[in-house]
């Protein structure tokens, strides 16, 4: 039993090592990464991240590594950005070198890849500039649409004065607003708040945006696919 017991630590021991020189030649090949957390085999910094409190952990971590720093989701390298000057010089002046995005294996199966939202590469740039040019188009950001957004205000403000005073949580009504200006450019009509079809819209998205915000969505962007780029970037 002694015999088997020390063979299982080897064992142990020498699957370990495997997988710390597999974690860091992966990590040798992403390029120059900003620093972070040591992260350990397989699980990565998933012990620095508490669960359900994700961006309290990540606003500790961006304490001691700076607004720019990696974590390890798994054996997947994430690059956190904290503060408005570090997203706008990413989004905003390098917007072309990080238009690329991680793929998210638990909305995969409901998009497959489609969508403005959901797409990537070379197909969302094209779905992008594709609404963009339509939307421009139907008057998206012009003085034009500025009557539709009153229009729904009014109907906004509606659902506001039948909660009779009473405290209430009005993001759903503002996401209903929201959603309702982007129908009457799109669709040229408005959905009635209580409408069935509207209302099963809204549930889908909800419901897809709360499955990337689970534990076990984290879980399958850790076993995801990273791609390097050309610039030593990931995607």
């Amino acid at each position: 039993m002694e015999l088997a017991g020390a063979f299982t630590l080897l064992m142990v021991v020498y699957v370990s090592c495997l997988l710390a020189v597999a974690a860091w030649k992966r990590k040798s090949r992403l390029g120059n990464l900003p620093p972070g957390p040591t992260p350990l085999p397989v699980i990565g910094n998933f012990l620095q991240i508490k669960t359900g409190k994700t961006f309290k952990s990540l606003e500790k971590l961006q304490e001691k590594y700076g607004p720019v720093f990696t974590v390890y989701f798994g054996l997947k390298p994430i690059v956190v950005l904290c503060g408005h000057k570090a997203v706008k010089e990413a989004l905003v002046d390098r917007a072309e070198e990080f238009s690329g995005r991680g793929e998210m294996p638990t909305v995969e199966k409901n998009f497959n890849g489609f969508g403005v939202v959901f797409s990537n590469g070379e197909r969302w740039k094209q779905l992008r500039r594709f609404s963009l040019t339509i939307l421009r188009n139907f008057g998206m950001g012009k003085k034009s649409i500025e009557q539709r957004i009153q229009e729904e205000a009014q109907f906004l403000l509606e659902e506001f004065r039948k909660t009779e005073e009473k405290p209430f949580d009005p993001t759903y009504l503002l996401s209903k607003a929201v959603s309702n200006v982007i129908c009457s450019i799109v669709f040229g009509n408005r959905f009635d708040y209580e409408d069935e079809v509207f209302l099963s819209l809204m549930q889908m998205m909800n419901e897809s945006f709360q499955e990337i915000s689970t534990a076990w969505s984290q879980v399958g962007l850790a076993c995801g696919r990273v791609t390097p780029s050309r610039d030593g970037g990931v995607h």
